[in-house]
């Protein structure tokens, strides 16, 4: 057992920035004092607790055992929801629409004290909380455990500008009344489903005959408040002709009235603020920016704030690699969409934002440094890099189980793989792997798709191959995972001008 005497007597004297304990790691940030009670995180064996000393409500409060003269504590939802309610910068938050915020999809669950080290300081808020159904489905988590991690994470940072969570790209009401009753503080609204992709390639005579089959009313009403009138915005002249206002509404119409749903549902009465954002990206065709003021305009005019909308660009915006496309033609595009956001109030939001370098400079500028951008999978191969680095053999076993299942992967992701590209394992050496694999398109969007995979993959006794072994090592080289992070996501906040 360990012996935690020094340590309380250190927290009831208020002070362990000079302690030392070789059985256990003292996260000394976390350190926190309520009334009577003194709390630090520590990890002991690789795992997590709260180390609470004192007397009082909150140490009343807290689930642990009695430890010598300490009560220690798991990392547990009951204890997360005690810490939410003596440490209100624990609890997450919305945060409008006046300062930049960036997704930080952690997938694993310990990723966010470094993503924390990452924006400390800097001129951006984060989204640690921040998953999709399919992602938890893939995970095998839950948002439970999202926020949790991403709440013991703030108290272990001693992080107190705030931070916020998003029920990710969420299309139907259940999930989304379960991310909202849980805290989550933020909602991406995916319409994909509500909006007709078939339009874009209708003949002319196939878009009549659907258009004439809408209810009278609707088409009235769009009829009333579109046809044949122009708008100026973004400084430029938007105008709708007929085929312009039919195409628009067959495209969009059911999307905005299920966006009016949810809102009124569920985000207008809302007993805290929620930050409420519009994906209508998941689309084959970029979205025109005709299209774009029609749902941002529809939505106002019925008294719908967002906090921000996710058009579809121009080129390709892949997993886990570059922009691909005509950057000229996406800078273009991009002053249009930025300026309309801007003239109805709301942020632009940029989707599989990650690793966008060659284009984060021009977001930046045309947003005005009020952009929300979502990332995920390049903190998941950041985690996969460090591992590379310290666990070769680890690595090599991920990497030939991920070539073997890539077809099963590519039917959750678009992506322009082609794994006849990646270099050999054979013929790279440990120390190189990370260098090889990290640093290459295609080698990277293998490893970024199969995450789900490997991490649930599972010999035939029903023992995971990969997932413990892998948690293991990354919480034996927490520093470096950590460090690892701040440099990638910190190049994109400098190219973001953040």
């Amino acid at each position: 057992m360990v012996d935690y005497t020094g340590l309380a007597e250190a927290m009831k004297a208020g002070n362990i920035s000079t302690l030392s304990n070789g059985d256990v790691k003292i996260y000394k940030s976390s350190f926190s004092v309520n009334e009577k009670t003194q709390l630090v995180m520590i990890k002991e064996a690789n795992i997590k607790y709260l180390i609470a000393t004192g007397e009082g409500a909150l140490y009343d409060a807290l689930e642990g055992s009695i430890e010598g003269n300490v009560k220690k504590c798991p990392t547990s939802h009951a204890n997360r929801l005690v810490l939410n309610q003596y440490f209100d910068y624990t609890v997450p938050r919305a945060f409008g629409t006046e300062i930049a915020t960036i997704g930080l999809g952690d997938r694993l669950g310990i990723a966010s004290p470094g993503h924390i080290q990452t924006v400390r300081g800097h001129d951006i808020r984060p989204i640690l909380a921040q998953q999709s159904i399919r992602e938890l489905a893939l995970t095998g988590r839950d948002y439970k455990q999202v926020i949790d991690a991403s709440a013991f994470a703030v108290f272990q940072e001693g992080y107190k500008d705030g931070y916020g969570a998003d029920g990710d790209h969420l299309k139907v009401e259940a999930d989304i009344r379960m991310a909202l009753d849980l805290g989550f503080t933020m909602l991406t609204l995916d319409c994909s489903e509500k909006i007709d992709t078939t339009i874009e390639v209708a003949t002319d005579a196939v878009l009549a005959e659907k258009y004439v089959l809408l209810p009278e009313a609707v088409r009235t009403h769009y009829e009333n408040r579109y046809l044949d009138q122009s708008f100026q915005a973004a400084g430029t002249t938007i105008s709708f002709d007929r085929p312009t206002l039919i195409k628009n509404v067959l495209i969009y119409s059911q999307a905005i009235d299920y966006m009016k749903h949810i809102y009124r549902s569920y985000i207008e009465h809302a007993s805290r603020e929620i930050d409420f954002e519009i994906s209508i990206d998941e689309t084959s065709t970029p979205t025109a920016p005709e299209s774009h003021f029609f749902v941002a305009h529809e939505l106002y005019e019925d008294g719908i704030k967002i906090y921000s909308m996710a058009p579809r660009f121009c080129g390709e915006f892949q997993k886990g690699i570059d922009y691909i496309g005509d950057i000229a033609q996406f800078e273009s595009e991009l002053a249009i969409h930025a300026g309309l956001a801007d003239d109805f109030g709301y942020k632009l939001s940029i989707h599989s934002g990650s690793d966008k370098f060659s284009v984060f400079s021009l977001i930046g500028k045309y947003t005005k440094g009020r952009f929300h951008i979502k990332t995920a999978g390049t903190n998941w191969l950041e985690a996969v890099r460090t591992v590379a680095k310290v666990n070769p053999s680890l690595y090599r076993s991920m990497h030939s189980y991920a070539l073997a299942h890539f077809e099963e992967a590519k039917a959750y992701y678009h992506v322009t793989t082609d794994i006849s590209k990646i270099v050999p394992l054979a013929s790279v050496a440990d120390s190189d792997l990370a260098d090889t694999y990290m640093n290459e398109d295609n080698a990277r969007q293998l490893i970024h798709i199969t995450y789900g995979i490997l991490l649930q993959a599972k010999d035939e006794q029903g023992k995971f191959l990969f997932r413990d072994v892998f948690y293991l090592t990354l919480s034996e080289q927490e520093e470096a995972f950590e460090q690892s992070l701040v440099s990638h996501i910190g190049k994109h906040l400098a190219l973001l001008g953040k």
